[in-house]
């Protein structure tokens, strides 16, 4: 299984960013994953920022980007998004998206995946 996160980059404060990551694999059927980004800030430890269910239907925020940022989900592309708004420079962090094989619907922080891609950066400047 492959995750290929992409769309990471330089943005001033207030500005946004719209990150994808494609999902591939031969045994891999995109639609049974919750699929989740994480992120780490320099010298800081890796942590949730969101999450979606199988179908969409359900998702999952951390408080400090509620309303900020959107988790939305292509299972025919096999791509997960996250759009990014008003990013402030604490949002700056290497993101990852990561996959994990459940039908039970997002209702908090995740901390267990079964699958992580390498990640993108995301540099907001002041």
């Amino acid at each position: 299984v492959q995750l290929q996160a992409s769309g990471g980059g330089l943005v001033q404060t207030g500005g946004s960013l719209r990150l994808s990551c494609v999902a591939s694999g031969r045994t891999f059927t995109f639609s049974e994953y919750v699929m989740g980004w994480f992120r780490q800030a320099p010298g800081k430890e890796r942590k949730f920022v969101a999450a979606i269910s199988w179908s969409g239907g359900s998702t999952f925020y951390i408080d400090s980007v509620k309303g900020r940022f959107t988790i939305s989900r292509d299972n025919v592309e096999n791509t997960v998004y996250l759009q990014m708004n008003n990013l402030k420079p604490e949002d700056t962090a290497v993101y990852y998206c990561a996959a994990r094989y459940t039908t039970t619907q997002p209702t908090g922080v995740m901390n267990h995946m079964d699958y992580w891609g390498k990640g993108t950066l995301v540099t907001v400047s002041s």
